[in-house]
This record gives C-alpha cells, structure tokens and sequence, in this order.
C-alpha cells in the first residue's frame, strides 16, 4: 500500500510540474516577453472585458475605454506572475498579473488585474488574437 501510494505521488508531483514548462521554446518566450510590454493585436483579436463587454477589434476595445471614460497611465507586470506556455511554436498562452494605474471618469484608481492571452505565430510573427483582465480582489488575495 506504501508502495502504490508513494508511485501515485510522484506521478502526480510530475505532472503538476510538467504544467509548468518555462524552459522549452526559449526564441519563442523571449518575443512573447517582449510584446508582453507592447502587444500586437491581429486582425481576428478578440477582447472581453471586467464586466462581459466583448470587442472583436483592437479598435472596438479602444472605444470601450472612450466610452466608460477609462485612461490607462501605466500597466505594469508584478515579477514573477508571468506563466507562458508555448504550442508548437506557434501558440501561446500567456497569463500575468499586472499593476494598473488609471484614470477613471477623472479619477486615480490603481488596481491589479490578472491577464489572461492567447498569441498566434504566423507569417508576419506574433500577434494577440485574445484577451481577458479580471481585477483582482485585493481583500480576497492580499499576498498578491
């Protein structure tokens, strides 16, 4: 019985760790990274916002922010919560936790937001086909 249990743990302790791959497709991370600062929307990209709004262009999300009155001032990643998996070289899955300094309806509101975003590589490289931000409940997370 020791014996199985101990082949059940170490097995699941792998595949835990498997999960989380940062080590394969090291050219491919390094350009994910680098678009993390500034990302390239493609032309299918699709965006959903904190509240369920949805937009099927890097411009119907920019008229979002216009309408709900919203100035982004800095967005910055918090060091180390940035996971990306990489597929096939072509697919990335990135989710980071990021430091948002806004301006709303006149406002400073600074919020954490955990980003959720999917990278496509094709012909002309790497751009952002998805995206989705959850503002993070600081009460309910506070080690964050």
């Amino acid at each position: 019985m020791k014996t199985l249990f101990f082949i059940l743990l170490v097995t699941c302790t792998n595949a835990v760790f498997a999960q989380v791959d940062t080590t394969s497709f090291p050219k491919e991370r390094q350009e994910i990274r680098a678009l993390l600062r500034k990302p390239m929307d493609c032309s299918d990209f699709i965006a959903v916002g904190p509240k369920g709004d949805i937009s099927f262009s890097h411009q119907q999300w920019v008229e979002v922010q216009k309408k709900e009155k919203l100035v982004f001032k800095s967005v910055q990643p918090v060091p180390g919560n940035e996971f990306i998996r990489i597929y096939d070289g072509s697919v990335a899955v990135v989710n980071l936790l990021i430091d948002v300094k806004l301006l709303v309806d006149g406002q400073d509101v600074n919020i954490k937001v955990r980003r959720l975003e999917v990278y496509h590589k094709g012909a002309n490289g790497w751009c952002r086909v998805a995206g989705q931000g959850t503002q993070v409940d600081e009460k309910l997370f506070p080690s964050i």
